[in-house]
């Protein structure tokens, strides 16, 4: 197996009396993405930017691809890309202009920046406003940009903190299928996010971090099964198969204008199973049939107590 390309054990950072980060690990496995939610204060700008060497930890350890973030601050850095929460381009500059200066920040050399700040403004379809000032560029073409800087050099580790903030939806999506393509090609991601829908759309798997602990983690779907509200929606062709079903499953909430049963269940492919089997050995048939599962709404608010809003945090 390989090395992780994020391996994070018994990460600590405070404040004064403020406790940040408490006993956090974190592992990432190279070409995935994980998403980091929490409350606003969580803690997960600070877990990114201990990650990207740009704060200290009190205690624990912590390595990007294969590098201590502390000792070897050449070797991270070499090795990830960080996008923040607010843009990082120079209005005074064209779009152009800005990809040439960090491809040059990188030492790529004259000819190698030209050929990949071209092959970036390709990719990230900025050609036609390539050499247009910023003042005249939309709230999504400048996160665009300011994702294609970071991406001049392919680090193999990309930090995302809010990558799609303030943008409207259709430039949210845009920045998905770009992030998932980066994925697809093999960088491994860590993303954190106050879009819920966000982190279910992208997210191989998914940490909640609140009072700086991480309080659950894994993929979308076993998140959603840590909390109640599942079930199956179950629709008959008439009322005596409605009635028959109903004493048959005795545990579920009966709707007689829809003709429909709703069953408790986890979401999982065995509660549907055993559903099926119990009616099929009954010789009932189910004209419809739905399942039901938790949203990662209703997962944050089941692990943190609250409501995640937006703003800024640490």
């Amino acid at each position: 197996m390989t090395s992780p390309a994020i391996d994070v054990h018994g990460l600590r950072k405070s404040y004064g009396d403020k406790v940040v980060l408490d006993n956090v690990d974190l592992t990432v496995r190279a070409g995935t993405m994980t998403a980091l939610l929490g409350p606003n204060g969580a803690g997960k700008t600070t877990t990114v930017h201990i990650l990207s060497t740009l704060l200290k930890p009190d205690a624990g350890t912590a390595f990007v691809n294969g590098c201590d973030v502390w000792r070897d601050h050449d070797g991270v850095r070499a090795a990830i890309g960080l996008t923040g929460q607010f843009s990082a381009v120079d209005s005074l500059l064209t779009g152009e202009e800005n990809l040439l200066l960090m491809a040059r920040l990188r030492h790529l050399g004259s000819q190698r920046s030209k050929t990949r700040v071209a092959e970036l403004l390709e990719q990230f379809d900025l050609v036609e406003a390539a050499r247009k000032p910023l003042a005249t560029y939309s709230g999504g073409m400048r996160r665009r940009l300011d994702l294609a800087m970071t991406l001049v050099q392919a680090p193999r580790v990309l930090f995302l903190d809010e990558p799609t903030s303030g943008l409207d939806p259709r430039s949210r999506r845009t920045m998905w299928d770009i992030v998932r393509g980066l994925v697809a090609d093999g960088t491994t991601v860590l993303l954190t996010t106050q879009h819920l829908e966000e982190a279910d759309e992208l997210a191989h798997r998914i940490a909640v971090l609140d009072g700086g602990r991480i309080v659950a983690e894994g993929t979308p779907d076993e998140l959603k099964r840590l909390v109640p509200g599942g079930h199956l929606r179950l629709r008959f062709t008439d009322a005596a198969a409605l009635d028959a079903a109903a004493r048959l499953l005795p545990e579920s909430d009966r709707d007689d204008p829809g003709l429909t049963l709703t069953v408790p269940a986890d979401g999982g492919v065995g509660a549907l199973r055993t559903v099926l089997a119990r009616l099929d050995a009954a010789h009932l048939e189910v004209d419809d049939l739905s399942i039901h599962t938790p949203d990662l709404d209703d997962v944050f608010f089941a692990l943190t107590g609250r409501v995640e809003t937006k703003g800024t945090e640490t």
